[in-house]
């Protein structure tokens, strides 16, 4: 949560400092640099915001005590996988062959 609300605090202050510049991106040649640097603050925060989502699931799943257990053929998911990915709602053998994590 403290990296979405610096995100999206550093997005504000990104957002109202371009705006009292009477800068054209398009014709600027440091619009580009603003541009860009706007785009890719705007991913980083999506990303954060999904990846917080993914833990609200996985703490759902704990508490539901499914947590362990693979969601697509109910087997064990090891402990190895839920250390290395914690969001893992899948055992090895069905994320090897689906594209779903």
């Amino acid at each position: 949560m403290r990296l979405i609300d610096s995100l999206a605090r550093l997005w504000d202050d990104v957002v109202a400092a371009s705006a009292l510049t009477g800068n054209d991106d398009e014709h600027d040649p440091e619009g580009a640099t603003v541009a860009f640097e706007r785009a890719q603050l705007r991913d980083v925060l999506k990303q954060a915001r999904a990846d917080l989502e993914e833990l609200d699931r996985a703490a759902q799943r704990v508490a539901a005590g499914e947590y362990w257990v693979c969601e697509r053929c109910g087997e064990p998911i090891p402990a190895a996988r839920l250390t290395a990915r914690p969001t893992a709602t899948t055992c090895v053998g069905c994320a090897s062959t689906n594209t779903r994590r």
